[in-house]
């Protein structure tokens, strides 16, 4: 036994302490890293949003623009074709889009019961003239056995009674063949009158133009009031006259004194961007709408195209009237937003856009074209600008784009 003792190994005691000193050390390194990224996150450099636009050109020989404003295209001619009278739909002779010329037929009502009223009309017409040469017979008669009964007076032979009846007859008849012809002639106007009933059973075109819509279908009913709950059509087409095409547009009351009749104006379609359309203003309606504070101004285009149609969209530049005032540039105009241009201590610079990045760019402004500046130094088309910068924003900011 005391052999085996002699063999066991005295271990030391564990020290505790120095263990719990360690993990405090990687618990406060840990605290201190995840600190440390936390100051770093919340006062990194973070990348200021913008606004971002081109700078555009206007082309050498153009006139310099003074207002810009956006409309529809309405046409001046635009009918809604109905009936004068309440009917059945027997025929309609029209379809969406197509061309109609004034006069052509484009429905038909039932005729049926005013065909038979003429037929009554005239039957009654023809009664009444056939009256007429039988009165005139009996007429010619009572004028003889007048004449016969003033001989027969002279001779003695008779009475003034026979005399005063005979004058009576003939006063009579020529009055009741006066009545008989006046009979005729309201006979004659009965006639007429169911025939322009009929007449109004064919609807035809008031003008020369293009269908937009076919509204009503044979077998329906139509009327020029609305009647029937809803199920009675006031319609047959709504027609447009292509030639009276025109561009109607709201100016806000602040700048109508830019506009001016005959003032030569610019027009774009929606539809065809890329489009630049001549044309002038007609007029400025003389009334202002008091709920938009906006005044209407009616523009024609110089020469019509068959892409322009009616209730398109369009953008209308209004164009500063050439005058040695302002006279047109042989070459073309670098054109900056307002929005983009800053000024500062008598220097007027511009954010441009260099990919994430932005520079300070100083330059040097002309005259006004709108809503837009002329630059005369510092900038080129198609470069990339910050509309109205944020007053964070300064040169080698990091941006992001919206």
């Amino acid at each position: 036994m005391n052999d085996l003792s002699a063999l066991r190994i005295e271990r030391e005691p564990l020290n505790t302490s120095g263990g719990r000193s360690v993990k405090w050390v990687v618990l406060l390194l840990i605290l201190g890293g995840a600190g440390g990224g936390a100051w770093y996150w919340l006062n990194r450099e973070r990348p200021v949003e913008v606004e971002v636009v081109a700078v555009t050109e206007r082309a050498a020989g153009t006139q310099a623009s003074v207002l810009n404003a956006s409309g529809y295209v309405t046409a001046r001619r635009r009918a809604t074709v109905s009936s004068k009278v309440t009917g059945k739909v027997i025929e309609v002779n029209v379809e969406e889009g197509m061309a109609v010329r004034e006069g052509q037929v484009l429905a038909r009502l039932d005729d049926s019961t005013l065909q038979a009223g003429i037929t009554l009309a005239r039957a009654q017409l023809q009664a009444t003239r056939l009256a007429v040469p039988e009165i005139e017979v009996r007429l010619a008669e009572a004028r003889i056995n007048l004449q016969r009964q003033e001989r027969l007076m002279k001779d003695g032979l008779t009475t003034p009674s026979a005399i005063d009846q005979a004058q009576a007859e003939v006063n009579s008849l020529s009055a009741r063949i006066s009545s008989v012809r006046e009979q005729v002639t309201v006979a004659q106007s009965q006639v007429a009158l169911q025939q322009t009933a009929i007449d109004d059973m064919v609807i035809r075109a008031p003008f020369s133009g293009v269908a937009l819509s076919k509204d009503a279908q044979p077998g329906e009913m139509v009327s020029p009031v609305s009647a029937g709950g809803g199920f009675t059509r006031t319609g047959i087409s709504t027609i447009v006259d292509m030639r009276s095409l025109e561009i109607e547009v709201d100016v806000n009351e602040s700048y109508i004194n830019r506009v001016s009749a005959g003032q030569p104006v610019t027009a774009v379609l929606d539809a065809y961007p890329d489009w630049q359309i001549p044309a002038k203003v007609i007029a400025v309606v003389p009334t202002a709408d008091r709920q938009k504070a906006t005044v209407l101004v009616r523009i024609g285009f110089t020469a019509l195209d068959p892409r322009i149609l009616p209730d398109m969209g369009v953008k209308v530049t209004f164009l500063r009237e050439a005058d040695a005032a302002a006279p047109v540039t042989a070459q073309a105009v670098t054109l900056v937003p307002k929005a983009a241009v800053k000024t500062e201590n008598g220097n007027t610079y511009v954010y441009l856009v260099q990919q994430t990045t932005v520079e300070r760019r100083a330059i040097k402004t002309g005259g006004t074209d709108g809503d837009r500046i002329e630059v005369t130094a510092g900038l080129k088309g198609g470069d990339r600008v910050v509309i109205s910068p944020p007053p964070e924003l300064a040169e080698g900011v990091q941006i992001i784009v919206k």
